[in-house]
């Protein structure tokens, strides 16, 4: 039996596992990536799109902080686009299409190909642990490693389980079943009993793909192309510029025949029979779905989408599935642009074991394993956008932790990538959990073009943002400065520049062109961007920040780790228990929890606030 050590392990190649081994790595600590199959890292399973609403930000956010998803956006992607761009700036957000060959191939290179990193292939069986005895609200085991299904063990100090789908992926295509945790590939059976015998509380999910054509046999005629933004904006702050040639996408419709299809098949789907018990995503619903619960609408959109330059497969996006194969024939060519399509690869569901997210601390260490982190699919959560985000999360606590440092914890008013670690730490999700601009109180404030500004002085500090992209920031923030100044101190024919940028009809640029000193100033688009939103939204940012301030008062009003909600006396049953399995780390995230009543709050408050009262501290 052979035995390597490291200080970090990362176990899952894909989005959330990359982000946490080159975190990791980079932050000088000796990291292993353990992945059943090197060439998978950092392959598009799902539609090969990075971005959207609340994605796309935390992309942005995740850049800024130093993570690499962007970067490999910007090199690989074929079409980008700015979404909401006819709404306000809180809902404004990027998306591309990606070239799904390129993106895997860049991300398996960078990370065989980072100092401190090292890719090994191999199947995570079980955690070699240390019991540390019982305590209120402490770790029962402390990590030590893992043991890999070929017996050999691999020594750790600290361990990322970001496994995706394949904690017993079991595939669906109509009753045909295979073990896996996507086509082609196999699951992994031994470490979710394991976890499970320690004591972990774990779930089934399930989500859906559509099936693939070939290009060559759509008839593009009868679409609707839908090209992407000229010129293209990058998602990376520290980007020149997009590389690959830019394609069009395309839109189709369903119709009546494809709906009647899908009813008379509705016994067949593993979805409508039972046979599937994980629970799917409602954001994003498969096409059976769509048919049942909206059978009011005549017909649903399609997105064609290409998966990349050099391949012919084209994304059904809108046609998630998992009927079986010969009536995923009917459905599909009974699209009028899709009548003589050729199906490359057929739709299907995967189910999948989780770990409801309750169990893990903002910083994604679980409460039971010191040591152990979770992050992505095995949280609960749908996207590679979310993925990402909390695997970078977990490889820098993971690493601050080891250095006996402060842990990085955003708050809901700091990032979209802080409403998705309070989101889930304060309540299991009930279905794959998918970021939206919505969830977020303060999106303003939390923009895709200020992440920048928001977040990227904390990645300088942990190591992973280098000073040239924090000389450009300070710039930035010089030359917003100075036109801000300047609009406030001049006027154009006797009118106020800073009032006349406020109208909604007028642009930075069109007020700038009133006035040479303006023009002398030569803010690039993203100054002159950060320049108008703060203008035109002055007073609403301002009554944004009001309202954090109240919020951050809740939140300051900690609540200590080993808090026994046992001893407290006039608060519910449910309540207690409830507190007591998220153990909130304040006021302001109990407040959060449902079930938790203002009264229930008042109580805690009180043993928390007077000393003679403080009986539930153990």
């Amino acid at each position: 039996m052979s035995e390597c050590a490291f200080d970090v392990l990362v176990v899952g190649g894909g989005h959330a596992g990359i982000e946490a081994a080159l975190a990791a790595a980079r932050m000088g600590m000796a990291t292993a990536l353990v992945t059943l199959d090197s060439r998978a890292i950092g392959r598009m399973s799902c539609n090969p799109a990075i971005g959207g609403l609340g994605k796309g930000q935390m992309v942005r956010e995740l850049d800024a902080l130093g993570g690499e998803m962007a970067h490999a956006v910007d090199d690989c992607g074929i079409q980008f686009h700015m979404l909401n761009t006819r709404k306000g700036p809180a809902v404004r957000a990027p998306r591309a299409q990606c070239d799904k060959h390129r993106y895997q191939d860049r991300m398996a290179r960078v990370c065989l190909s980072t100092e401190n990193l090292t890719v090994l292939e191999g199947k995570a069986e079980e955690l070699i642990i240390a019991s540390l005895g019982s305590s209120v609200g402490g770790a029962a085991y402390r990590l030590l490693g893992l043991k890999l299904a070929d017996g050999s063990e691999l020594r750790g100090r600290a361990a990322v389980l970001t496994n995706g789908t394949f904690l017993r992926g079991l595939l669906h295509c109509g009753f045909e079943q295979t073990k896996g945790g996507r086509v082609g590939e196999d699951a992994a059976y031994g470490l979710s009993p394991f976890l499970e015998r320690l004591g972990f509380e774990r779930g089934r999910l399930k989500t859906g793909t559509p099936p693939r054509v070939e290009a060559s046999t759509v008839d593009w005629s009868r679409t609707t192309p839908q090209p992407g933004d000229d010129p293209p904006v990058p998602f990376s702050h520290s980007s020149a510029g997009v590389v690959l040639p830019q394609v069009p996408c395309h839109i189709a419709h369903t119709n009546e025949e494809t709906h009647a299809a899908i009813r008379e098949n509705l016994h067949r789907s593993p979805m409508y029979s039972g046979v599937i018990s994980g629970i799917g995503p409602r954001y994003c619903p498969s096409i059976e779905d769509k048919v049942v619960r909206f059978s009011e609408k005549e017909r649903h959109q399609i997105f064609l989408e290409p998966e990349g330059l050099d391949t012919s497969w084209i994304y059904l996006n809108g046609l998630s599935t998992s009927l079986p194969k010969d009536v995923q024939d009917q459905v599909v060519t009974s699209v009028p642009a899709l009548k003589n399509a050729r199906i490359l690869q057929y739709g299907y569901a995967v189910e999948y074991d989780f770990f409801p997210p309750t169990q893990i601390r903002a910083t994604f260490e679980t409460k039971l394993v010191e040591g152990l982190y979770f992050a992505g699919q095995i949280c609960g959560t749908s996207g590679y956008e979310e993925a990402a985000g909390q695997g970078f999360l977990a490889g820098v606590n993971a690493v601050l932790k080891l250095r006996a440092r402060d842990p990085l914890i955003l708050e809901r008013s700091d990032a979209y990538l802080g409403v998705l670690v309070d989101d889930l730490v304060v309540e299991c999700p009930r279905e794959p959990y998918r970021m939206f601009t919505s969830r977020a109180e303060y999106r303003l404030l939390l923009r895709s073009d200020n992440a920048d500004v928001r977040l990227m002085e904390t990645g300088h500090k942990l190591g992973l943002i280098p000073a040239e992209s924090m000389r450009r920031l300070e710039q930035k923030k010089r030359q917003v400065a100075a036109a801000a100044r300047y609009m406030e101190t001049h006027r154009h024919e006797g009118k106020d520049l800073l009032r006349l940028l406020r109208q909604p009809e007028h642009s930075y640029r069109d007020v700038e062109a009133l006035d040479p000193g303006l023009q002398a100033l030569s803010l690039s688009d993203d100054e002159a961007q950060a320049v108008e939103v703060e203008a035109k939204y002055a007073t609403y940012i301002d009554r944004q920040n009001q309202q954090i301030e109240k919020w951050k008062r809740m939140e300051r009003r900690v609540i200590p780790e080993n808090f026994d909600y046992g001893a407290i006396k006039g608060i519910r049953a449910e309540s207690r228990e409830k507190l007591g399995k998220v153990r909130p780390r304040s006021v302001g995230q109990a407040s959060r929890i449902s079930g938790v009543t203002p009264a229930d709050l008042g109580v805690l408050i009180l043993y928390l606030d007077l000393p003679e009262r403080r009986k539930g501290v153990s």
